[in-house]
């Protein structure tokens, strides 16, 4: 099991200013629902972006953290819409 503070400073750790909401989706600490906002993710695809966010969590997806439903955005003031 995982903590949702956990899961935020591993991606905080790992993209600095990245902005993230975590929602526990069965309230079993197994299942989350992310929302990760960041201007590094400018420039990237989805793939690459969600390929950051599963890096910043070392492999603990399956194993401590059994699925993640990741949705990934870049700010309004960085994507220059």
């Amino acid at each position: 099991m995982m903590e949702p503070e956990e899961i935020i400073r591993l991606i905080q750790d790992a993209i600095p200013d990245a902005r993230v909401e975590i929602q526990d989706m069965r309230g079993e600490a197994e299942h989350y629902a992310a929302y990760v906002e960041s201007a590094s993710f400018a420039g990237k695809t989805r793939v690459q972006q969600h390929q950051m966010v599963f890096a910043a969590l070392q492999g603990r997806i399956g194993s401590l953290l059994r699925t993640l439903s990741l949705t990934t955005a870049i700010p309004k003031e960085a994507s220059g819409n």
